[in-house]
């Protein structure tokens, strides 16, 4: 199945076709089929992006994808992608910031240095894209409250997930900026999870919709299952990529997957949207896992804000790395040493890219957009399917 013979887990299985309304769209073929291309500026030291969407068309009864190719340069494409949704974010982020500080003052500092520390709040604003895309598609002209209480669970369930990553990784720059750990302490950092965990858990409740109480209610157990799995194969040279797909899947792409399907829900979609809009948020959750591990190889200490090559150091095995144990000897050696020789970790980041380990995770990473895009097949035209389009983009600009 897909480029790999990946044998996923139900929960994410990755289906050779996106079905929605009776129509088929067919995934990337080729291994070759780049979603993005890159063209220097003889002017400028960063890359245009020439977004390359994907749009419907009909030849002889089927459903084909066609490419549509239009340069729009990285430091637009955010903007565009939020326009459709920028007042909605704006509400969003207000809301946020009284629902700490109402309750507990005490954590009112600590509420404004979440959710004020300069994040893009990506997750609610596909949250919004979504609802706004599907409750078109049904014929509604505005947003419902539940909607926009998704988004802001879906915010608060990531930002607590992050502040208590950076109790369990002791990291102490978040975005640029201190960690709540670092400024105030890991008792009053576990407590502001603790408390988002618990706020978002009674929003979910009020939502009064069965359904998305279950979804929403699983992206918490697979936080602790991916952190589990991932605990558990720290230096495992053995693990393979469906191992690793499976933990990315659980500690990135349920949340995503999951605020999908449930905007859908809010706008009384039928089940073949829900599950497309699953299809849409779980593979780029995946696609954005698989950038993100790339980063961690090709960008300085400076633009990561933490040492370069630090998952690998600390044991965590990604997709360059197992793609790269499939061809070298040597770097098996290294890692199974767990890097105890001077030099070890340097000359294991070498091996990585000398081997072609990058590049075929970025494969990876654009076989997952490939798949996320065909999900949005069934969305009519508009300013919000445009942008959940771009966001798919966005996501891949990340690693030229």
């Amino acid at each position: 199945m897909g480029l790999y013979n990946m044998n996923i887990p139900e929960r994410m299985s990755t289906p050779e076709t996106v079905s929605c309304s009776s129509r088929v769209v067919s995934t990337c073929p080729s291994r070759h089929c780049f979603l993005a291309t890159f063209s220097r500026n003889s002017h400028s030291a960063r890359p245009l992006v020439r977004t390359c969407v994907y749009t419907p068309t009909r030849i002889e009864g089927q459903t084909a994808l066609k490419l549509e190719a239009q340069v729009v340069p990285p430091a637009n494409l955010l903007n565009e992608i939020l326009a459709p949704v920028k007042a909605d974010m704006e509400q969003m982020n207000h809301n946020l910031k009284n629902v700490v500080g109402n309750r507990h003052p005490m954590l009112m500092a600590a509420a404004e240095q979440i959710f004020g520390a300069g994040g893009k709040k990506l997750r609610p604003v596909i949250v919004f894209l979504v609802a706004h895309s599907t409750a078109q598609r049904e014929g509604l002209t505005e947003l419902t409250e539940k909607h926009r209480r998704l988004a802001e669970i879906t915010e608060m369930i990531h930002t607590a997930s992050l502040v208590h990553d950076d109790v369990l990784d002791e990291c102490n720059i978040r975005r640029g900026k201190e960690t709540i750990n670092s400024m105030y302490g890991t008792r009053v950092a576990v407590l502001a999870g603790d408390f988002l965990f618990a706020q978002s858990s009674w929003f979910l409740a009020n939502l009064d919709n069965l359904e998305v109480i279950k979804l929403i209610s699983q992206v918490i157990a697979d936080f602790a299952n991916g952190e589990i799995s991932q605990a558990a194969s720290l230096f495992d040279t053995d693990i393979t990529l469906e191992q690793y797909l499976e933990k990315s899947f659980y500690k990135t792409a349920s949340l995503i997957a999951a605020s999908c399907r449930s905007a859908a829900v809010f706008s009384d979609s039928p089940v073949e949207v829900k599950e497309a809009m699953y299809n849409y948020g779980k593979h780029l959750g995946l696609a954005f896992q698989v950038v993100d591990d790339i980063l961690d190889f090709t960008q300085s200490t400076e633009q990561l804000g933490k040492p370069q090559g630090q998952d690998l150091a600390s044991g965590n095995l990604t997709a360059p790395v197992i793609f790269a144990l499939r061809k070298s000897t040597e770097l098996l050696d290294i890692v199974s040493s767990e890097f105890v020789e001077e030099g070890a970790l340097e000359r294991a980041l070498e091996l990585v890219r000398e081997t072609g380990g990058i590049e075929e995770a970025r494969l990876l990473a654009r076989q997952q957009a490939d798949m996320a895009l065909a999900a949005l097949e069934c969305l009519p035209e508009g300013p919000a399917r445009r942008s959940l389009r771009l966001m798919v983009d966005y996501v891949l600009e990340r690693i030229y």
